[in-house]
């Protein structure tokens, strides 16, 4: 089993940055899918999580339509470190965003950490 913490949360103004992190508790080579999701505000946990961006094992990396061009996930294998580059912010990020690792019988999620962009 693998634990996830998340980091790196805050308040931003809008048009700012902010990077997400999000680290495991043993070595995530093996993992093949780690990712971002959110939950805006309200909404039941667990319920309607949106996916953000994800990067495979061997680096392929996919986007949510609403991030590209802003948003960046990358992968450290040597820190078991997932990071999440969020620029050009806007309102409309404002959510719990959460870390996943997914293996196929692995599907493990970190505890969120709250992004509100707000002027």
């Amino acid at each position: 089993q693998v634990q996830l913490v998340e980091s790196g949360g805050g308040s931003v103004q809008p048009g700012g940055s902010l990077r997400l992190s999000c680290v495991a508790s043993r070595s995530i080579l093996s993992i093949n899918l780690m990712g971002w999701y959110r939950q805006a505000p309200g909404k039941e946990p667990g319920k309607e999580r949106e996916l953000v961006a994800r990067v495979t094992s061997t680096g392929i990396r996919n986007y949510a339509d609403s991030v590209k061009g802003r948003f960046t996930i990358s992968r450290d294998n040597a820190k078991n470190t997932v990071y999440l580059q969020m620029n050009s912010l806007k309102p409309e990020d404002t959510a719990v965003y959460y870390c996943n690792a997914n293996n196929g019988h692995l599907d493990v999620w970190g505890q969120g950490t709250l992004v509100t962009v707000s002027s």
